[in-house]
Parts: C-alpha cells; structure tokens; sequence
C-alpha cells in the first residue's frame, strides 16, 4: 500500500503560538494534507490544544482540505479518558496514542502493569471503535535481561488493543534497525514518525554508544538533556534508510500514514517542513492527492 504523508503538529510548534489556523492553512498548502495533534495538557484540556469545540474544529480542518489522523494524549488518565474519547469521536479522530514513556532500570513488574494499562486503554478506545497505539522513544530499546523493553511491551500487550507508532529515527537511536522491527511488527502497525539524522551530526547515532549508559535507569531529565537539537534534520538530507523503510511499511496491511515529526530544526519551521515534503515526493511508494 503506498502511504499518505502526514505531518505531527508538533513539528511547527512555534510557528502555532504565532497563529494557529495560518499555521494550518500552510500545512495545506505545502502538501500535508493529514495531521497528528498533540495535547500534552490532557489533565485539563479535553481537545487538542486549539480552545475550540470539536465540531467547530473539524469543521475549520476540513475547509483548510486537512483531516486529523491521530493524536498524542499526555497524560493519560483512565479518569480523563472518557470525556478525551468524547471529543475525539466529535473531532473524526478514530486512534490516540501515547507521547513518550519511561521505565525504572530492570523493574520488570513497572512494565508488566503499564502493559495491563495500556491494554485498558486500548479497550475503551476499542469500545468506540477507535485505537490506541504506542509511540516510541530510544528507551524501550533499553534491554532488560537480554530482551528490549519494545519487545516486551510487544509480548505482553493484546495485538488487537494496542497498535504501533513506529518512530523510526529513535528506533535507529536505539541501537535498532528500523526496517527489520517493521517486518516483525507489521500487524500492529498503524502509523510511521519520520525524521532524519544529520550526515555530520555531533552524537553517534546509537545513544547508547557512550551518551547514554544502557545498564541505568533513562530518566526524563536524562533524555532531555542528551537530546541534541543539531542531531535532527529534514527527510532526505541525512543518513536514515528512507526507502527502504517506505519499502518495509508498504506491507503493513493497517498503516495509511507515514507522518513527518520534526523534533528539531536549524531552519525556520515553515521551511524545514517544506524542504522534507520536496523529498518526501521523490520516494517511490509515496501518495499524493
């Protein structure tokens, strides 16, 4: 299946604070036609950040030629849950996922219950006929006793409540190949994060490799303070294996969407996320409308 190009609003965070709907309405313009939202205020804030009731808001998406495919919840509260699923539904949004996680080093029982939670959450997304779905960070490519903590998330969540988010770059920074975890997790599969990694970037491209020591716990401070904004670039101009994972997710019967998330940029927003769309139409296997 050829996949849709997507694109994380958090990629132009900025340029929102500014003005949301010129922001959107360059999105559509530029050729992103399907965006993923971000609420990291979902304690409080039902929506996707916007202020705006669900039905005005899809109703403003679509006259921009824009649809919504997913969206990060943070926190996730099974008490918050309800009335977040409420909006969503109203908004046309049929999947949520989480944004990042962190584990206690070796502390298999912690995976073991945000595992039953997570299938919690899935269920009552399930029961709406929507999905939830797992993104990534380089963590869960932490091993615990031989085995990633990806894995293991994998091994002990129900395939037909919790679906994947494959974030590629961070798959790659975990020390991990991108295309061979796709073929092995093909059917639970239902979006793609897509960045690039510099060709001169100041890290090595494994976090492992002597910036961060796997045999300790990742906390969150860890992870911010290791992560080098010099270290992203846009699609096509660095070192990840772009076709070949087009290639790999083409067979992935539930995946519509390989999603651009730019973490960081060292051009301005609206310019990065052109430079990577002028790419993004040079793949095979890419659609366009």
């Amino acid at each position: 299946m050829a996949l849709k190009v997507g694109i994380q609003l958090y990629s132009v965070r900025n340029s929102f604070q500014e003005n949301n709907f010129a922001t959107l309405a360059k999105l559509s313009e530029t050729g992103y036609k399907y965006v993923e939202a971000a609420n990291h205020h979902a304690d409080t804030d039902d929506g996707v950040g916007f202020g705006f009731p669900a039905r005005e808001l899809r109703e403003n998406l679509a006259n921009l030629g824009l649809k919504i495919v997913g969206s990060h919840i943070n926190p996730l509260r099974l008490d918050r849950l309800p009335a977040i699923l409420d909006y969503h539904q109203e908004l046309g949004n049929k999947q949520i996922g989480c944004d990042t996680e962190f584990f206690p080093y070796n502390d298999m029982d912690y995976i073991y219950r945000r595992c039953e939670f997570f299938n919690e959450i899935g269920r009552m997304c399930q029961e709406r006929g929507m999905r939830y779905y797992y993104h990534n960070h380089y963590m869960e490519f932490q091993r615990f006793n031989g085995k990633s903590i990806y894995d293991i998330i994998m091994e002990n969540t129900d395939p037909s409540l919790v679906f994947i988010e494959m974030d590629t770059y961070w798959v790659t920074r975990g020390g991990f190949d991108p295309v061979a975890l796709i073929k092995k997790y093909k059917d639970r599969l239902v979006l793609l994060h897509q960045k690039d990694f510099p060709k001169n970037a100041p890290q090595a491209i494994n976090m492992y490799d002597g910036i961060v020591d796997e045999g300790k716990e990742v906390t969150r401070e860890i992870f911010h303070d290791t992560k080098d904004p010099r270290c992203f670039t846009e699609i096509g101009t660095g070192v990840l294996p772009i076709q070949a994972i087009i290639d790999a997710a083409s067979n992935a019967p539930h995946l519509e969407y390989m999603v651009l998330e730019q973490d960081f940029t060292q051009l301005p927003e609206l310019e990065s996320i052109k430079v990577s769309m002028d790419a993004f139409r040079k793949f095979n296997g890419i659609q366009f409308e």
